[in-house]
């Protein structure tokens, strides 16, 4: 029978504000609110469908298929799921959580109790997930209910994860490792649809952080499996309410879901949502209804659903991974329940919620109640609860023989080939090109489709391009990374480069992607070195800690390719600094994780201002210890061409951030000739190269990095000098301190040693090199020139900044 109008009219008011008046929380925390609309239509179907214990927000997405979609799913009759396996999930996720708490009093574990719907919700999500051809899922989450999931979706061994409550062995980890509650893990589950891989991130308590790692990591095991359309990977990324709707990475997350390069396919985000955030009320969280509301940015539905009703929540799981296949979309579950005991278990909450506390206090575990409902006979679901309990026990005490910490998870085959752990020597390899490959590279890099229309001033730069590669002229940074990454993708190395106007390049020095000028036709030269293996060059959106958690994430799956973020400036990195100090710095320490990603950062003073001067050498160097990352300034082209074939040819995978140049990215003191390229390979150490000086005869070393070195030399050149000898520290960490060593003692009969730095006194390497410059200098003292310690770094004067520059100079020759 056909809608009247007036029954589609009220509809469609149900359809736009139903999940107003939802029956969400049974604490009576999101009391229904008033609306004029819904009030008028009275008891209609409307109400049925979308005020019960599951409701969605979807009328803000313009596109009426998606919108349809949506619509016909909830109003009709909800699919049969297994009530039984339901209930299994709930007994097995709120008795682990009880056995925890009597056997580790004291022991923070960030409990799932209160919202214990947690567990079948992803269950059912990856079951259904399987049946739409799932062989793999990414989950990603902060640590409340953390290690409910990992025994009872992930599928871990009940007695490693015990083991990890037992503590033992803690010498095996003094100074590193992590708490249990931040670890990652591997597991299998059996899905109706087959096996489904499922890997949980490793993430610190920084929530939302993990976001973009997930991603990342998501994408490359899709390139790996040739998975373009996101069916085979699948990410369910789960957040924390407070976290969801306060933290930035969230909305830097959530744009990169359609963008191309970034997207997935989908992710499946779900909201723990306690309707508390540590201790802090809703009201005090976000200023709206939901936290979830910061996804409506996205033409995605939100669905919003009652965890004390385990009906309604295998439906909002059956809907949620439906529609991320059926669009390849993002989507949105709100599971709305509490937290039985305060932010950690030694916490207590009735300090600040007494009224809410004495609510919770009494009330029982949704698994009993669920029962009820069944009409499951009282002592079938005792006798299963007892035996729940046995085996928790029988893991405990097994746990309790245990000598070591466990394993959660597996590592890929794919990462076999490399290794992480302290530098050692035979890492090495030749890093150096023929010639004649060179050339043949060139070619292939500065060649255009037939008919393709350049702009004036990028046929130029090809044909200056071309002369280079023909070793005509030098060859300068840009040619200089392009002939790098040709020469790995030749030879069958993937690469993925992405930041904001990366293709270009921010300086207008890499054109990686050129644009047809009639048509805006895109070529990518590097794509077409060799059809058998990937290239990824991408602007990003305007982000850094997402974009950077994103390839980091990329790197963690895709070890043999050389993965790449560039900043637009080196202080753009500081918008992403917990992604540094959690993942890319930290990460191999608190989870034995490896990662190979490259860190561009353009670093110099060039009287540009405090802005864009300085990408904070001196904070890298301070996260440095125990071989974790690598850091490098390379002063020439040639260098960098080594720097960036070095990092994807060696088996060390350590994270590597490069300080590049801004205005030396052409200038000919830091282009090299093209036989630099063919040379063994990187220079830790840039010696004195001066024929004048190759007997060791100076009276005074000057020691530098970066931009500053062809400053010093220009200098030298001007003033005439004879004396001073200049040596250049091309990686700054590890600390070269042989090969510094040996260069200082070919100058063993210069007393005068001095560090020179354009940063302030504060800033640059000063703090952490000079020490490492006095352990090798064989008693001669070090001196340091450098500008006065300030607060900024730079001045904001170009006029300012060239005197100081100036008087630099002078000081460093005085």
């Amino acid at each position: 029978m056909a809608e009247t109008p007036a029954q589609d009219a009220s509809l469609d008011a149900f359809r736009a504000w139903g999940y107003l008046q939802a029956d969400l929380d049974w604490l009576g925390r999101l009391p229904p609110l008033p609306h004029a609309e819904l009030d008028a239509a009275g008891d209609v179907p409307g109400r049925r469908f979308y005020c019960g214990t599951l409701a969605v927000e979807f009328m803000h997405i313009a596109d009426p298929e998606r919108r349809a979609w949506v619509q016909r799913a909830m109003e009709s009759d909800p699919e049969p799921f297994d009530s039984e396996r339901v209930l299994d999930d709930l007994m097995r996720a709120s008795i682990l959580e009880e056995t925890l708490q009597k056997r580790y009093i004291g022991n923070k574990r960030f409990s799932i109790e209160g919202i214990e719907a947690l567990i079948p919700l992803l269950n059912e999500m990856l079951d259904h997930a399987g049946l739409l051809g799932a062989e793999k899922a990414l989950l990603a989450m902060a640590h409340r209910g953390r290690l409910n999931v990992m025994a009872h979706v992930v599928g871990c061994d009940l007695v490693k994860l015990f083991a990890g409550f037992e503590d033992v062995d803690p010498r095996s980890i003094l100074g590193a490792g992590d708490v249990k509650y931040h670890l990652g893990a591997t597991g299998t589950r059996a899905t109706p649809g087959g096996d489904v891989a499922i890997h949980l991130v490793s993430n610190p308590s920084h929530l939302e952080a993990v976001n973009p790692v997930a991603m990342g990591r998501t994408r490359a095991k899709q390139i790996r499996a040739g998975d373009d359309a996101g069916h085979t990977v699948v990410p369910i990324v789960m957040h924390g309410d407070a976290a969801f709707a306060g933290q930035g990475v969230t909305a830097e997350t959530l744009n990169l879901a359609e963008v191309p390069g970034f997207s997935v396919g989908g992710t499946v985000h779900v909201v723990v949502n306690n309707l508390i955030g540590f201790t802090t009320e809703p009201e005090a969280l976000h200023s709206s209804r939901f936290s979830s509301d910061v996804a409506k940015r996205l033409p995605i539905p939100i669905f919003h659903v009652n965890g004390e009703d385990p009906v309604a929540v295998a439906r909002a799981a059956r809907l949620a991974t439906a529609f991320r296949y059926e669009f390849s979309s993002d989507v949105v579950v709100d599971l709305i329940g509490y937290r039985r005991h305060g932010h950690s278990e030694v916490d207590d909450p009735t300090i600040t919620q007494p009224d809410l506390y004495r609510s919770i206090a009494d009330r029982p575990p949704p698994w009993r109640s669920y029962a009820e409902r069944l009409e499951i006979d009282t002592d079938e679901v005792e006798a299963h609860a007892r035996a729940i309990h046995t085996e928790l026990d029988a893991a405990k005490q097994a746990a309790e023989k245990t000598g070591q910490i466990p394993m959660l998870r597996e590592m890929p085959d794919y990462w076999s080939p490399f290794a992480g752990g302290p530098y050692r020597r035979h890492y090495e390899v030749v890093t150096g090109v023929e010639r004649d490959r060179l050339e043949e590279l060139s070619v292939r890099l500065t060649a255009v489709p037939e008919g393709f229309q350049l702009h004036p001033k990028i046929a130029k730069l090809l044909e200056q391009r071309a002369a280079m590669g023909r070793g005509e002229t030098p060859v300068d940074f840009g040619m200089a990374e392009a002939l790098a990454l040709a020469s790995l993708v030749a030879e069958g190395r993937p690469v993925r480069l992405s930041g904001q106007d990366s293709r270009r390049g921010t300086f207008n020095h890499r054109h990686s992607v050129l644009i047809d000028a009639e048509t805006g036709a895109e070529h990518c030269p590097l794509a077409h070195v060799h059809p058998g293996t990937w290239v990824e060059i991408r602007d990003s959106v305007l982000s850094e800690a997402a974009v950077l958690g994103y390839e980091y994430g990329f790197s963690r799956d895709y070890p043999e390719a050389l993965v790449a973020w560039e900043a637009q400036f080196g202080d753009f990195a500081n918008g992403a600094q917990i992604i540094f100090d959690q993942f890319v710095t930290a990460g191999e320490d608190k989870w034995g994780l490896l990662s190979g990603l490259v860190v561009l950062l353009p670093h110099g003073y060039e009287g540009q201002g405090p802005e864009h001067s300085s990408a904070r050498i001196e904070r890298f160097l301070q996260l440095a210890a125990e071989d974790a990352i690598q850091i490098a300034q390379p002063s020439t082209a040639g260098q960098y061409f080594h720097l960036l074939r070095r990092q994807a040819l060696r088996p060390w995978r350590k994270p590597l951030v490069v300080f590049t140049p801004k205005s030396m990215l052409r200038h000919p003191a830091a282009t090299s000739p093209l036989s630099a390229l063919s040379r063994d390979g990187f220079a830790n150490v840039a010696p004195e190269t001066e024929a004048r000086f190759a007997e060791g005869r100076a009276d005074r070393v000057l020691l530098c990095t970066g931009k500053i070195v062809h400053e010093l030399r220009a200098e030298r050149d001007r003033l005439g000098d004879e004396r001073t000898a200049i040596v250049t520290l091309e990686q700054l960490y590890p600390f070269p301190a042989d090969e510094l060593g040996a260069e200082l003692d070919r100058f063993g009969r210069a007393r005068d040693l001095v560090w020179v730095q354009e940063e302030p006194a504060n800033m640059g390497a000063l703090f952490f090199v000079a020490p490492q410059i006095e352990r090798v200098s064989r008693g001669r003292p070090v001196r340091t020139v450098k500008r006065s310690a300030s607060a900024s770094p730079a001045t904001g004067s170009a006029k300012a900044h060239r005197m100081e520059q100036k008087a630099l100079l002078g000081l460093a020759f005085s």
